[in-house]
């Protein structure tokens, strides 16, 4: 199984270094807090979250493809975690950790399966649309979620719709002073955002908000603070567990290996996308299965490529994995030095950093133009958004690919049939099939826009019979344009036998068109060639055309 190493920081340059260390500095500042945020969900210690930041950070960064990919804890599967574990032991303690360690490593191991059966290829249903559409759903998703430490309420809820309900419920006890707090610390990002982009503007919110906080006794007027953590690098061990509780745990690890891959794949193409780069999804899948296995040993939880992260990344100025290099060794720095001055990083600054991280993942310039071009596949960027929001990143990225696949199986089983008909100058021109149409007397010009298969045969045996039943006068030959058709199925092939013996007994015959190599060994194995007979099968449209109708016009 070969690789490449550091393929997320090559090629490596000094003024792409500089770029990238600066904003891993700026990543860091937004970040760390968050990490601290996650492991609370998770039902961890503070500490793990800073945990998933230090050496799955440089696993990944080792291994992984993704220039973009911020790699380390995320709420998906921080949920999950939580959801699944708390029933077995209390969160928190000896055993829960034990727990968590094996179900990490046991996603490790399902991500290394994955790498090397070379199941990258399951980003390719991931299409633009629905990339949109996700982006747009976890960007309110998040926002909604943040809402909460703005303003000082208390939310328990971890579905969007039960946080928009809770916020509604208590809006009336919000906190004067984290909402202002708030709103400065969101109009400041958003303002500069908007005319200097370039300067690390939520870093310095974030030194001066903790200063602050420590000066002024945030915590003693009631705004809310992150509070003590421990500090000291991680110990590393490998986690225990009984057989007894391998079929449980293998099933928690199976969820959080699905929300990994959809998650992690769906990120990463919407980052290469954006920048014009090639991605490869197997070397990602090693990259993500050498970051589990290095928070399993490190003692802390699931990591998984975080749409929120990687957005904080890029908006950051982050171009390669350096930057996420230069964030774990900050990281590094904090677990042995500066530890003790997080406590006071109020939750609302923490809060409405992210939240202006989630109004930048809905691009409305790009959802404008899906419905523009393709008013069906805005529909599906819509679900896909409103699917996350009600469900949750990982159902609803899982329907979009569900969505998206029944999207396409929709076009091939309904697929563009035309007939070659003359036009008012009796040129043949390619026209949309309807009954009555006919090339010329005698002869009908068929062609069938898909390859076929069980579930669209009938669509392609019904409209030859109804162009033969209802042609203006008798019809002797049939040429089908089979141009796209490049594979068929054993049922489309007993139809199309069925059909040609028919035609045959009313005195039409059949002629293919442009018949691929793919094509004919179809054909030669389903026994069609000797129904319609060798002579029948023709390279291109204009030899079939010379053969059964020398005389009348080409098409163009």
């Amino acid at each position: 199984m070969a690789f490449k190493l550091f393929s997320g920081i090559r090629p490596f340059t000094r003024a792409g270094a500089l770029r990238d260390a600066l904003a891993g500095i700026t990543l860091a500042s937004m970040n760390i807090p968050q990490l601290l945020g996650y492991a609370r969900i998770a039902g961890m210690p503070a500490v793990t979250g800073l945990y998933t930041g230090f050496l799955p950070l440089i696993a990944f960064a080792l291994f992984g493809s993704s220039r973009h990919l911020v790699v380390a804890a995320d709420s998906a599967t921080a949920t999950i975690l939580a959801d699944k574990l708390s029933g077995m032991a209390v969160p928190g303690s000896g055993a829960y950790l034990m727990l968590i360690g094996a179900v990490t490593l046991l996603t490790a191991a399902l991500l290394l399966i994955a790498r090397i059966f070379r199941l990258g290829f399951l980003a390719d249903f991931l299409s633009r649309t629905v990339l949109a559409g996700f982006l747009a759903g976890v960007g309110v998703q998040v926002g909604v979620a943040m809402l909460g430490d703005m303003l000082g309420l208390q939310v328990t809820s971890s579905r969007t719709v039960g946080q928009i309900g809770q916020v509604a419920a208590h809006l009336a006890w919000t906190h004067g002073p984290t909402l202002a707090i708030s709103a400065l610390v969101v109009a400041a990002i958003l303002g500069f955002r908007a005319y200097k982009p370039a300067w690390p503007v939520p870093l310095a919110i974030v030194v001066a908000s903790i200063a602050a906080s420590d000066l002024g006794n945030f915590a003693g007027h009631g705004i809310a603070v992150i509070g003590p953590i421990a500090s000291g690098l991680p110990t590393l061990h490998l986690p225990h567990f009984g057989w007894r509780e391998l079929a449980q745990l293998l099933t928690i690890a199976v969820s959080c290996f699905a929300v990994i891959i959809a998650q992690s794949a769906a990120t990463s193409r919407t980052y290469a996308q954006r920048y014009g780069e090639r991605v490869d999804e197997n070397a990602n899948l090693l990259g993500l299965a050498a970051a589990n296995a290095a928070a399993a040993l490190s003692g802390t939880f699931v990591v998984n490529g975080s749409l929120t992260q990687t957005a904080m990344a890029e908006q950051s100025g982050a171009r390669s994995q350096f930057a996420q290099i230069v964030f774990a060794a900050l990281i590094v720095v904090v677990l042995l030095f500066l530890s003790r001055w997080l406590q006071y990083l109020p939750h609302c600054v923490l809060a409405s950093v992210v939240f202006t991280i989630a109004v930048g993942m809905i691009k409305p310039g790009t959802l404008r133009a899906i419905l523009r071009e393709s008013p069906g596949e805005f529909a599906l960027a819509l679900m896909t958004a409103l699917a996350v929001v009600a469900a949750g990143v990982e159902d609803g990225l899982l329907l979009a690919i569900a969505l998206s696949l029944f999207r396409h199986v929709r076009h091939s089983y309904r697929p563009h049939t035309m007939v070659l008909a003359p036009d008012a100058a009796g040129r043949w021109q390619p026209q949309t099939t309807r009954p009555g149409l006919m090339t010329a007397p005698g002869l009908i010009v068929y062609r069938f826009g898909s390859d076929l298969f069980y579930a669209n045969e009938h669509r392609f045996t019904d409209e030859i019979r109804q162009l033969v039943d209802q042609a203006p006068g008798p019809v002797r030959w049939i040429v089908i344009d089979a141009g796209a058709i490049t594979d068929i199925d054993y049922s489309a092939g007993r139809s199309m036998c069925e059909l040609c013996a028919e035609m045959s007994a009313r005195g039409v015959d059949i002629a293919l068109a442009r018949v691929s190599a793919y094509l004919r060994a179809d054909m030669d194995r389903h026994r069609i060639t000797s129904v319609i007979g060798a002579q029948n099968i023709y390279g291109t449209l204009h030899e079939a055309l010379d053969a059964v109708h020398p005389q009348g016009p080409r098409p163009e």
